[in-house]
């Protein structure tokens, strides 16, 4: 895919943390919704900003249409790294927007 595009945003804390792009056009508090056990405070959660991640955007190879390609650099502070990966390789086969963009999507993980 030739990207003409990419948007990115780094988010830290996960449903109870925050989100912002690197421009800080967009800097959001996250927090659980309240179907989930969430407090009702004010603030977004992953739900509302699937785009929380480097996201590009070009022309399909294979099929009319564009098509999209997501990069997730990833921190996870304490385990050794054969560990983080087997963890963030474990988070990715188990999170719901992995699993309603496989085959759809490209995704590439990197462990930073």
């Amino acid at each position: 895919m030739k990207i003409l595009y990419t948007a990115e945003a780094q988010a830290v804390g996960g449903r109870e943390g925050t989100a912002s792009t690197p421009d800080r056009a967009l800097d959001l508090k996250l927090v659980k919704p309240v179907g989930m056990g969430g407090t009702g405070e004010s603030g977004t959660n992953p739900e509302q900003l699937f785009a929380a991640a480097r996201v590009s955007i070009g022309p399909n190879e294979d099929k009319p249409g564009y098509g999209l390609a997501v990069e997730m650099a990833v921190t996870i502070p304490g385990p050794e790294r054969e560990a983080a990966q087997a963890l963030l390789e474990e988070a990715h086969r188990n999170r719901p927007y992995s699993n309603a963009t496989h085959g759809n999507v490209e995704v590439a993980l990197t462990l930073a």
